[in-house]
């Protein structure tokens, strides 16, 4: 198959600058399944204990990648003569306390992970929310752009509000059985929908703490994620203000908590969840009470995106960038467990920092490099928030105006050869297309994220490149594997029910990286094509962040 694709994809050479055969082979056979192995056996090593940052992990794995990038011979990716980025994070443990008091009836202590799970973003020693109205606003979204108002003109402030997950799945009006594809996008999750979201809306409405009723079809992922993922402690950006413009308290809790106090205070669940899917739906007060009391450990430090350069060897454009991007870190290791404490993350990301390693030293065979320079960076707390990507947007080593696009990779797919390669940024640029013809030549085909209700394209690094006008390609791993059948479950789906975010995200016997390695090779193919490019990828007309791209080129012009 990678001897097939050479062929292939040197045959089709003419569409993005020629190489001669022996200038481009060398850089494709040093994507090998054994070299990625290796790679993701060392990250998701015991050794390693889960790669948390500001811990022994974040210090193995920036000193590995940052190794592995001299090794092959890139350059130090900041212009300060190193291989780091400084990022400034806080860890912050929580130590929370819920209570909800309902139509005057005895207080309904909640228990922490089981029932809810709690914190601050703000870098605060405590944080006190004592008999706070309860709100219930629906979906707790404003969007003018669907003529959208969940808060209507009702004052929220020092309120704990009450959400619903993910976006309004409002029916089609000319087939109920579907959903509307003019309102939050259908089927597919908008960043309306996302977690992140809700909690800014309620800290720009002054509530006092905000909570999230987690429901697994909604989500797509079980009670477990959240227990897990909100148990630990967890990193923010440690910024001037200390956060104090979050909101107070951000919290989640489990449906069964949610329909019993829904029920003391007389109200039908079911009933204001239906009504939550119209234009005119309004907040409701719950006749309920909350009392949230959260202590917290809070450590500053600093963590470190890790970057690697290789220098284009075109004078007038070796100074625009190509950005190839995947996050180092994991959850780390949870000494209260029985048994296995340590999160691995061999797909979750290990495989995904794997994947850039094995770019980085295969774009360095080349020679001549390609034109523009080829940047490969490694970043910090992608699961706290995306926190490394974020602060790199906000803190560019090189123009953002000057940099063509970000290729992000999260998760690769280690279960063998696919029929298809998941585009999970589709639509969204003319990335998609050069992906799309590259899997082609490939013998592939590149399919839309299959489980857009995930709100994948959110979830990840390249969000907050997306943010700022950066055009992003980001592929999953959700495809059709040759061993099964075509309209067999998708393997992943597994992973995702029994090892995501889990102790067993671990290096598995029945692993095949020959699919890893496919995909590998067409984000060559892909980065190539723009390091050497006639012009610069651009937004599809209507997609949200092309005017922040439009207006950033303009000014720099």
């Amino acid at each position: 198959m990678k001897t097939t694709f050479v062929i292939l994809l040197l045959s089709t050479m003419s569409i993005f600058g020629a190489e001669p055969e022996d200038k481009l082979k060398p850089a494709l056979d040093v994507i090998t399944p054994d070299a990625m192995l290796a790679h993701i056996k060392t990250l998701s090593s015991d050794e390693f204990e889960g790669r948390a940052p500001g811990s022994k992990g974040e210090e193995l794995s920036i000193n590995y990648i940052e190794e592995q990038f001299r090794r092959v011979g890139l350059k130090p990716g900041n212009p300060d003569g190193t291989y780091l980025q400084e990022v400034p994070l806080a860890g912050i443990k929580s130590d929370p306390h819920m209570t909800l008091t309902v139509n005057g009836k005895p207080p309904m202590d909640l228990k922490f992970p089981d029932d809810f799970v709690a914190s601050s973003a703000r870098l605060q020693d405590k944080i006190d929310i004592n008999n706070s109205d309860i709100v219930f606003v629906g979906y707790g979204i404003v969007a003018p752009e669907y003529g959208w108002d969940d808060y209507k003109d009702v004052d929220v402030k020092g309120k704990t509000i009450l959400m619903l997950i993910n976006d309004p799945p409002i029916p089609d009006p000319n087939d109920p059985s579907k959903l509307d594809e003019k309102m939050f996008k259908g089927r597919a999750m908008t960043y309306y929908g996302r977690w992140t979201y809700k909690y800014e809306i309620a800290a720009q409405r002054g509530a006092a703490a905000a909570i999230i009723i987690h429901e697994t079809e909604p989500a797509a992922y079980p009670w477990q994620v959240v227990r897990t993922s909100w148990s630990k402690e967890n990193f923010e950006l440690d910024a001037p203000n200390k956060n104090m413009d979050a909101v107070q308290a951000r919290s989640w809790i489990t449906l069964d908590v949610a329909k019993k106090l829904f029920a003391d205070a007389g109200q039908d669940f079911d009933a204001l969840k239906k009504s939550a899917i119209t234009k005119n739906f309004r907040p409701v007060a719950l006749n309920a009470k909350c009392k949230i009391d959260i202590k917290q450990a809070v450590r500053s430090f600093k963590s470190h995106n890790v970057i690697g350069k290789l220098e284009g060897s075109d004078e007038a454009l070796k100074n625009e960038y190509v950005l190839y991007t995947a996050h180092w870190d994991h959850l780390g290791k949870h000494p209260e467990l029985v048994g296995d404490q340590i999160f691995n993350g061999a797909v979750d990301n290990a495989s995904g920092d794997a994947a850039v390693m094995q770019l980085a030293a295969a774009f360095t065979k080349l020679n001549p490099p390609p034109k523009r320079s080829v940047l490969f960076m490694c970043t910090t707390a992608e699961e706290a928030g995306l926190l490394g990507a974020k602060w790199y947007a906000l803190h560019p080593l090189y123009p953002l105006e000057k940099t063509l696009a970000d290729i992000n990779i999260d998760s690769m797919n280690v279960w063998g050869k696919a029929r298809d390669v998941e585009d999970t940024s589709f639509s969204f640029s003319d990335l998609d297309d050069m992906l799309a013809a590259a899997a082609k030549r490939q013998g592939r085909v590149m399919i839309p994220n299959p489980r857009s209700e995930k709100g994948s394209i959110y979830r990840a690094d390249n969000f907050e490149f997306s943010k700022v006008g950066l055009p992003s390609l980001y592929i999953g791993n959700k495809v059709h594997l040759l061993s099964r059948a075509e309209n067999a479950p998708l393997r992943v789906d597994e992973f995702d029910l029994k090892d995501y975010h889990q102790v067993s995200d671990e290096v598995h016997s029945d692993w095949d990286l020959s699919g890893a390695v496919q995909d590998v090779d067409l984000l060559f193919e892909v980065g190539y094509q723009v390091a050497n490019g006639d012009k610069f990828p651009e937004w599809k007309p209507g997609n949200e962040f092309k005017s922040k791209r439009d207006a950033m080129m303009t000014t720099h012009k």
